[in-house]
């Protein structure tokens, strides 16, 4: 188990150092070229081929490590904590759902402080947390950026929904409105008087003036 730790500590601190700007393959296969002899290379031989037909669930180094560990070492429940807490990331969950996990996995971790912030703000989705970076007062709790991290995203949401309903309203037709008072246009647009049924029966007409009364016809 000691092994193992100290081999897994040895290659983060170079990756950090020495290939933090290289791609995510490039670091993995840099850790996997120290794998080597007896059941080891056996272990890296199975992985690489899954590697190469993308069955693989090794997407990062520190998930590379989190697979060394539970495979050739025995794991604490504050160790698998740990691989936990530095492989979490919101991605396409909303930061409720990220702290809330966030928080359990914490739990029982060992890591506070500090170092417990660096973890939640490497697992923040960039566009937030280069907001809260850029706050006029500083954050220096993992209580305040977990609530400022909250309340910034939900009111992206809400901004981003209300831009779509405004879309689709403007996006909308109105159609042809008729003129108020319910006068009618000719193909010129013109005003024209209020439209009429000629097929109707006019009983406006023989109002006014002299009347003839239907029944004596007088």
């Amino acid at each position: 188990m000691e092994e193992v730790s100290a081999f897994i500590n040895t290659a983060r601190i170079y990756i950090r150092m020495k290939m933090i700007e290289e791609a995510v393959t490039t670091q993995v296969a840099w850790v996997l070229s120290y794998v080597q002899g007896g059941v080891a290379e056996a272990w890296k031989d199975n992985l690489l081929d899954e590697l190469a037909k993308g069955e693989s669930e090794v997407e990062s180094a520190e998930q590379l490590f989190a697979k060394i560990r539970n495979d050739f070492g025995e794991t604490s429940e504050e160790e698998r904590k740990i691989e936990q807490l530095r492989t979490i990331e919101q991605a396409g969950r909303t930061c409720d759902e990220y702290v809330q996990e966030f928080k359990k996995v914490a739990r029982g971790s060992g890591y506070e402080g500090q170092p417990l912030i660096e973890e939640f703000k490497r697992g923040l989705n960039g566009a937030i947390r280069r907001k809260l970076a850029e706050a006029e007062e500083p954050l220096t709790t993992i209580g305040e950026w977990q609530e400022r991290a909250v309340r910034l995203d939900r009111n992206q949401r809400q901004s981003k929904a209300e831009e779509r309903m405004l879309g689709r309203n403007a996006a909308c037709p109105g159609g042809n409105a008729q003129p108020r008072g319910g006068g009618n246009t000719d193909n010129r647009g013109n005003q024209l008087g209020p439209w009429r049924d000629l097929n109707a029966m006019d009983v406006d007409r023989g109002r006014g003036g002299d009347r003839t009364c239907y029944h004596c016809g007088k």
